[in-house]
């Protein structure tokens, strides 16, 4: 299945608020960021942009928005209302009969991918392998 059948179907197992939910905020992250990528890791949607930028989960009484680098972000309206002790990350946890204020969601799903973006990739380390010396023979 691609990303697209995967979020669909996890969008129609989950059906009720928490399937329209996720359905809408996915909606609200392409209108916002057209050219982010979306993808399928952990069992879970997540899209990126030079890097993980947010991913969505639905728990058992929510559904959370995880902003990978979230505590790097400007948030004026509030909208961060989980992992608010966390180094790197932020969340918003939604709960059935939230109202989500999707102006301020999009601006910042757009700060997000905008701040990945200005971040340069980490360089991959090449791994150098040494074979381990021999050691010399003693002479008795």
């Amino acid at each position: 299945m691609n990303i697209s059948e995967l979020f669909d179907k996890r969008v129609k197992d989950l059906g009720g608020w928490r399937g329209e939910t996720m359905a809408r905020i996915r909606k609200l992250v392409l209108e916002a960021a057209p050219s982010i990528v979306e993808e399928w890791k952990w069992d879970t949607p997540v899209w990126s942009s030079n890097g993980n930028v947010l991913s969505v989960g639905s728990f058992q009484d929510h559904v959370k928005i995880n902003f990978f680098h979230g505590a790097l972000l400007e948030d004026p309206r509030h909208l961060f209302n989980g992992g608010l002790e966390a180094k790197a990350s932020r969340g918003i946890d939604l709960f059935e009969g939230d109202k989500i204020d999707e102006t301020a969601l999009k601006d910042l799903f757009r700060a997000a991918v905008e701040l990945n973006n200005t971040k340069s990739k980490p360089a991959k380390s090449a791994v150098k392998f040494a074979p381990p010396k021999k050691a010399k023979a003693s002479k008795k």
